[in-house]
């Protein structure tokens, strides 16, 4: 083999054969590691599995992003609703006429019921 000479070429160069054991030791590391990385791109059960369980992740975090706005907007509209209410009560507070207009017309229509039924007698 020319590679196992030394650079005098008389083969007596430990130095090369040494570079060239280091070199082969580097080869057989990247062998493996390459053979690793096949290996693992052949392994379709186990990619599926990595993918499921990547998808499966990323739809937790999807629905875990739909809760939190929908439980925002849910706080929203419970506190506008409150906000309302709150307005309401307010007004009719403040202004109760609706409500004595209210009482007057059932206190009429009971008026009149009363006048028509004693007709009726």
């Amino acid at each position: 083999m020319t590679g196992t000479t030394g650079s005098n070429g008389n083969g007596n160069g430990t130095g090369d054969t040494e570079a060239l054991r280091e070199e082969i030791r580097r080869t057989r590391v990247e062998l493996g590691e390459t053979m690793e990385m096949l290996a693992a791109k052949a392994d379709v059960k186990a990619r599926l599995k990595d993918s499921a369980e990547q998808a499966k992740e990323r739809v937790r975090e999807q629905a875990a992003l739909t809760v939190a706005r929908v439980r925002g907007q849910a706080a929203q509209g419970v506190d506008l609703a409150r906000a309302q209410a709150y307005d309401t009560s307010v007004a009719v507070r403040r202004d109760p006429v609706p409500w004595a207009t209210i009482a007057a017309g059932a206190v009429a229509a009971v008026v009149v019921l009363l006048i028509i039924r004693g007709r009726r007698r």
